[in-house]
């Protein structure tokens, strides 16, 4: 299993924050974890080291509803910026929208790996992590 996952959660609930962080730290795959407020601080990071893919993310987990870029905005500008990542970073939205408009957006949109609703339990992230570690072998 890859000890060096380079997680980035981008999410503006402090709470949110402080415990997906403190769950992912305690994953033993899980090497770096970066935190952003909204997505437009995380599309910056991104354009900061485009050219340095062991900065860069392997997983994101991403809201949707933040203020400055949402998460649909920074998918938008995700896909621009794409062709130049040179690495597969695998992007999960996380909402606790049940609305089926969101999700049917979020499912529309080939790069979002899938649509999980808050809270995330600590078996489930580590389910994800394991899964995506596999299909990166």
């Amino acid at each position: 299993m890859n000890k060096n996952l380079n997680v980035c959660v981008v999410d503006d609930d402090e709470i949110f924050q402080f415990t997906m962080n403190l769950s992912l730290t305690s994953i033993s795959s899980v090497g770096k974890v970066r935190i952003f407020d909204d997505g437009l601080e995380a599309i910056d990071f991104m354009l900061d080291n485009i050219n340095e893919q062991q900065e860069l993310p392997d997983i994101i987990f991403l809201d949707i509803n933040m203020p400055v870029m949402d998460g649909f905005q920074f998918m938008e500008e995700y896909i621009k910026i794409k062709p130049k990542v040179g690495k597969k970073i695998t992007i999960y939205m996380v909402s606790s929208s049940v609305d089926p408009v969101d999700i049917e957006k979020a499912k529309l949109i080939s790069d979002i790996s899938d649509y999980i609703i808050k809270p995330i339990k600590q078996d489930q992230l580590k389910l994800l992590l394991e899964n995506l570690d596999a299909s990166n072998m």
